[in-house]
């Protein structure tokens, strides 16, 4: 099960497997190996010398560590550890509170909080810092031994203590852990509009997503007015998924392709003939914490007008990681491409801009909470065509659409606001749609 699932990997935020064994090796010049007899008098003097005796295991991590930390924030190598956790997240369940976090500084920064799991319930967001688990200050730590505190037993209790910007103090959370179960698809039907959620791209991705379409008709006895799919905190996934995903919306074109070093080392992938929405109106809803294969998706159906892109500019992901098995149970993650949208656009740094911008009012902190997105990583990789800081950034401008408070909208039963302005805007678009039509039909 295990080598089918690393077979399929393209993570975007993952990856191609290719065995180490037959990757091209460059060229070793002389004073690469001065420099490596450099790193074992260092090895040596430190082994023999430092004040603690330390393993030479314990050594060579370090050593591995720095020289991914100094290429890009996504390359990284896996142990045992980091393996197995790579294959149960792409496999769908685990124990804990359901969050992507990542190392800043030093510090524990949430990326993307996984929807209907304890972190989600107990009021968690992007952008938070987790400084202590239980008590015990966890900066200045590992991301991995931070990672692993947060996972146990399903029905156990750990006190997360928070700091989040925009809040004058920190404050304590207590959530109980339970089996996360990442659900790749969920669907519902608002207002005759089919909503697909997806949470990630896993193996399923692709299958569950029609399933979805197929449930919502059925339940309607028909056709919805249009589609809406949210992408938002979806931190991305496996890239066949995200080729997958756009193709049940596309009728034929190129979906994404990626670049290697070489410029002749490019790939491209393509929707199949085909759409299973039978040219509904379709809005995808993301934020910035929407990132790669969720990009990809964004991206696709964006430049080919298949869609309307609803929300916030995207994270800003535009790399592709492969990995690469070192052992049975340990592999090194590389970043060896980068991916562009059909255009030939690379969303890294910039993201995917939305044609509708729409701030999630119902969030009461959303004004102070800053934004975390690719730009803001130590060492990301730059774009080639210089990405301007006003094109990240958000203008700032007020617009009398968006005037309602937090407090405001819950008056009104809106606890979701930009799922609110999209279920309006396909209502229109639908309705439109369905009188165009029904007038065809009576030309007929």
């Amino acid at each position: 099960m295990a080598n089918n699932l690393i077979r399929s990997l393209g993570l975007v935020s993952a990856v191609a497997l290719v065995p180490a064994a037959t990757a091209a090796l460059a060229a070793v010049d002389v004073n690469t190996y001065r420099e490596l007899d450099q790193f074992m008098s260092v090895f040596e003097r430190v082994r023999s010398e430092y004040v603690e005796q330390v393993d030479d295991k314990t050594l060579l991590r370090g050593a591995i560590d720095g020289m991914l930390a100094s290429l890009d924030p996504h390359s990284s190598y896996l142990d045992e550890k980091g393996f197995k956790s790579l294959m149960t997240t792409t496999e769908g369940e685990y124990g804990g509170l359901g969050l992507s976090v990542t190392m800043e500084d030093g510090a524990v920064k949430v990326m993307s909080v996984t929807e209907d799991t304890p972190a989600y319930r107990a009021g968690l967001k992007t952008g938070d810092y987790l400084t202590h688990l239980d008590g015990k200050l966890v900066y200045g730590g590992t991301l991995d031994e931070a990672v692993e505190q947060m996972k146990g037993a399903a029905g156990t209790t750990v006190k997360v203590t928070v700091v989040r910007p925009g809040r004058d103090k920190p404050f304590d959370v207590s959530i109980t852990r339970a089996i996360i179960q990442l659900k790749a698809v969920k669907w519902e039907v608002k207002d005759r509009v089919g909503i697909i959620n997806v949470n990630s791209f896993s193996r399923d991705t692709t299958d569950e997503a029609l399933a979805a379409i197929a449930s919502i008709e059925k339940s309607l006895g028909g056709q919805p007015l249009g589609y809406i799919v949210d992408l938002r905190s979806n931190p991305g996934g496996l890239l066949d998924q995200a080729v997958g995903l756009s193709d049940v919306f596309l009728e034929r074109g190129e979906v994404v392709s990626q670049r290697g070093r070489n410029k002749s080392d490019i790939e491209r992938y393509y929707a199949r003939p085909g759409d299973a929405t039978h040219g509904l109106p379709i809005i995808v809803l993301v934020d910035a914490g929407s990132a790669s294969a969720a990009e990809i998706v964004a991206g696709a159906l964006q430049e080919h007008h298949r869609a309307l892109v609803m929300g916030e500019r995207t994270f800003g992901k535009g790399s592709v990681q492969t990995l690469l098995p070192l052992s049975s149970d340990t592999a090194l993650r590389l970043t060896t491409a980068r991916y562009y949208t059909p255009s030939g656009r690379s969303v890294q740094e910039g993201g995917i801009a939305p044609d509708v911008e729409v701030p999630q009012l119902s969030d009461p902190d959303y004004k102070d909470r800053p934004r975390f997105r690719e730009a803001d990583l130590r060492r990301h990789l730059i774009n080639e065509l210089k990405v301007e800081d006003d094109v990240i950034q958000d203008d700032g401008k007020p617009d009398p659409r968006f005037a309602a408070t937090a407090e405001e909208l819950k008056k009104k039963g809106i606890e979701d606001f930009q799922l609110h302005y999209a279920l309006q805007t396909i209502s229109r678009l639908g309705s439109k749609t369905g009188t165009a039509t029904a007038a065809r039909r009576d030309l007929r």
